[in-house]
């Protein structure tokens, strides 16, 4: 009788163990972790005893991402209440550049704009080339990862190789992509290829609407000045 079958007929035949209980008492079964034999009964209740551990590191876990996807949800909404208050993009850059640094911990961003008809002496607006829209148009979802381009690594003023981790995404708000922004940590484990990018995107969309607020875009000023 194979040992699968025994289990399957335990499983069809419950009141064996209560016809047997008695013989069931004396058997005892090697236990791996005190290294001698334990009875039946008291191996079955260290089994649970395991499982009873494991599940309550389990549920720890799933506490603490919840505690964890509060704290962000709040830091996002703090940073969306700031960004509406801004008037322009100076004031939505700085505001950007604080919150990621002093609320989210990032040490380290890039932001690079190109706006029809916006002209600015910013250092986000310094000309990008091909490569760089090439990127962003790829960038349908935010990356994070170990790698950006050896244009992406120049905006940083830092060593190279002082950076390990990275999380980029496209700024649009409809159609095609008009900034990208970087986010950048000593840290290899900050931005990682499985993370969830969920308040990324989010991030990318608030960052977008915030900017497109502030600039018009060219069908909406020609608009604007057909009315005057």
């Amino acid at each position: 009788m194979q040992a699968s079958e025994v289990v399957q007929w335990l499983k069809q035949n419950p009141e064996f163990f209560d016809v047997f209980a008695d013989d069931l008492a004396e058997i005892y079964v090697p236990h791996n972790h005190r290294g001698h034999a334990v009875s039946l009964a008291e191996r079955q209740l260290l089994t649970l005893r395991d499982k009873n551990r494991t599940l309550e590191t389990r549920l720890g876990e799933l506490l603490q991402f919840g505690v964890d996807n509060d704290t962000i949800s709040d830091m996002l909404h703090q940073l969306t209440v700031d960004l509406m208050k801004a008037a322009d993009v100076p004031s939505i850059i700085g505001t950007l550049e604080y919150h990621l640094k002093e609320k989210f911990a990032v040490p380290h961003m890039a932001l690079r704009l190109w706006l029809p008809n916006f002209e600015s002496n910013l250092r986000e607006f310094s000309p990008v080339d091909e490569n760089i829209h090439k990127l962003t148009d790829n960038l349908i979802t935010p990356y994070c990862g170990p790698y950006v381009t050896d244009d992406v690594l120049n905006w940083f003023a830092l060593e190279t190789g002082t950076l390990n981790s990275f999380a980029q995404f496209a700024l649009r708000t409809s159609g095609a992509p008009f900034g990208i922004l970087v986010l950048a940590s000593p840290d290899a484990e900050r931005f990682y290829p499985e993370m969830g990018t969920l308040y990324l995107q989010r991030l990318s969309e608030l960052v977008s609407a915030a900017i497109r607020r502030v600039v018009p875009q060219p069908q909406a000023a020609a608009i604007e000045a057909e009315t005057v």
